[in-house]
């Protein structure tokens, strides 16, 4: 029970301290984390180099895959462009076993003190991030010591040793036997680092040689895809196919190893670090992730045929989406990403806004029931997005943000209710159209000549606010809250002339108060537009968009 009590302490740590090193590190390297996806070409050796970079950085090859899956089912890269993030991540996550292969225990608590001292004292949001990186870096090398110690009973178990010697027995039974056990521990902790982290505690105690632990090796580069294949669950098909590709990357790579490689690996290992096994299933890892990677990189485009094939694809995945098309939970694990992502959908969310505009405009000055049908249903879509937009930047706002981020996404809040509001509006003219229609009531076509001027003026501001919004230009924000005035003036204008004809009996009473209704409505759409202009102003006092 001692035993089993140290091992799961000890994993707790080791998996809390990597957590802790991994999100500092993060947050260090802050808004470059974006700017990786940018540089992303499809140039696959670019792609596996970024995939490693990081990897390096948050530390988990199953975050980096999840991320990807996410990122390929928000449509930031190709499948084609993952493949080569996927492999590299396998290379970056053996940076992890390299560092704890290397007995570091000494000077942890040296590392957490010194950490928590500069956590305390320190008010520069940079420093403390390099605070956070010494404390995990120092966790994780208690947790490892703490699962050395567990583990130290264990040699006296003549069973227990002899079960783990049999993994190095060359038999396919025993061979299947090994891979499976590192697959099952890694699907379960859902950590290849983790699995290695063990792996190599045991090494350390001399209860695991390298002919025994390296066939548990191969067996968590396959576990280690499950955290993907689930993540793909309820995604796209494109999102599907890379969780696919990564889970045959590894088992071919797997495959390919136990036939070919392994004899090899061993003896070049042995050779490199002889009498120590820490060292030795470390460089291992190494070995087999950077190979596999040598070896299946050529034959990249091949993986995505084969994934293709089993999940075929179909004409309607390149269909218009009008609901949510950007946004995934898996991107929040990397709030700078995320946040850009969350741009791109309040864009989507404002051409959706656009296209019921035009519709509600079209309904009322050419009585069309197909633009009423239309925009009635776009508004529902709208309040949906609106919804769903919410909610994602709730759970953004509550991860590891900075201070100019969340001041970004104050913004947001604020933009998207804008944007709902105008679709709002654009209900309330659909509305005003079809009474129209079943009145029967006719607009002179000096009035329909007014509200097509209007509407026009309105439509400039909203698509100048929200292309303001894409590219940060701050002089377009500008003419937009100017034009406001514009605007008010001319809906007061509007109204006086209108009601000057009415009082001539030039217009029919009731069309005379649909019209009214109609130039109010576009006045406070222009209101809307101006908001958003203003939170373009304040996001580019931050340099912001600059920095996207």
């Amino acid at each position: 029970m001692e035993i089993i009590i140290g091992m799961i302490g000890g994993l707790g740590l080791f998996l809390y301290g990597m957590n802790v090193m991994g999100t500092g590190l993060e947050k260090t390297a802050g808004d470059r984390m974006k700017r990786i996806i940018e540089i992303l070409t499809n140039n696959k050796f670019m792609a596996v180099l970024v995939g490693a970079f990081v990897t390096a950085i948050v530390q988990s090859s199953s975050a980096t895959t999840v991320m990807v899956v996410g990122f390929v089912n928000a449509g930031i890269m190709s499948l084609t462009q993952a493949v080569g993030i996927i492999m590299g991540a396998n290379i970056g996550t053996t940076v992890t076993a390299q560092i704890v292969s290397i007995d570091l225990s000494y000077i942890a608590p040296l590392a957490i003190g010194i950490g928590v001292i500069i956590w305390i004292f320190s008010k520069n949001r940079k420093i403390k991030n390099i605070a956070e990186i010494l404390i995990g870096f120092g966790i994780l090398f208690i947790g490892m010591d703490f699962m050395k110690d567990a583990v130290k009973p264990l040699r006296e178990f003549e069973g227990f040793r002899n079960m783990l010697l049999s993994f190095g027995d060359k038999n396919l039974l025993s061979i299947v036997l090994a891979i499976f056990t590192g697959f099952a521990i890694t699907a379960i902790v859902q950590s290849s680092s983790a699995t290695t982290g063990i792996l190599i505690a045991l090494a350390s105690e001399g209860l695991l040689p390298i002919e025994s632990a390296f066939p548990v090796l191969l067996g968590t580069n396959i576990g280690t895809c499950v955290t993907a294949m689930l993540s793909s669950v309820g995604a796209n098909k494109t999102a599907k196919r890379a969780a696919l590709v990564h889970l045959m990357f590894n088992v071919i790579g797997t495959a390919v190893f136990v036939i070919f490689f392994t004899g090899p690996t061993i003896a070049a290992v042995v050779k490199i670090s002889p009498g120590n096994s820490a060292r030795q299933l470390a460089n291992a890892h190494t070995f087999f992730n950077i190979t596999n990677t040598i070896l299946l990189l050529p034959f990249s485009a091949l993986l995505v045929n084969i994934a293709q094939k089993i999940i075929p694809y179909h004409e309607d995945e390149e269909k218009e989406i009008e609901g949510i098309k950007y946004l995934d939970d898996r991107i929040l694990e990397t709030p700078s990403i995320a946040l850009i992502q969350v741009i791109k959908e309040v864009l989507h969310m404002s051409n959706l806004t656009r296209y019921s505009y035009e519709n509600a405009i079209d309904s009322l000055i050419n009585q069309n029931v197909k633009s009423i049908n239309n925009t009635f249903r776009i508004e529902k879509k709208i309040n949906e997005m609106e919804r769903r937009i919410s909610s994602y930047l709730v759970k953004l706002s509550n991860r590891e943000v900075s201070n100019i981020q969340r001041e970004i996404i104050t913004g947001l809040f604020n933009t998207i209710n804008d944007i709902e509001r105008i679709g709002d509006h654009a209900e309330n003219i659909a509305e005003l159209a079809e009474v129209c229609i079943e009145s029967r009531l006719i607009f002179s076509d000096k009035a329909k000549e007014e509200l097509q001027f209007m509407s026009d003026r309105v439509m400039k501001s909203y698509m100048q606010s929200m292309t303001a919004m894409k590219t940060g230009e701050m002089d377009l924000a500008e003419r937009v809250i100017q034009r406001e005035d514009e605007i008010d003036r001319m809906e007061k204008d509007l109204r006086k002339s209108h009601i000057d004809r009415l009082n001539q009996g030039m217009c029919v009473t009731s069309a005379g108060v649909i019209f009214l209704d109609a130039i109010s409505n576009l006045e406070r759409m222009g209101d809307h537009a101006s908001n958003i202009a203003w939170s373009v102003i304040d996001a580019g006092r931050l340099h912001y968009f600059k920095r996207a």
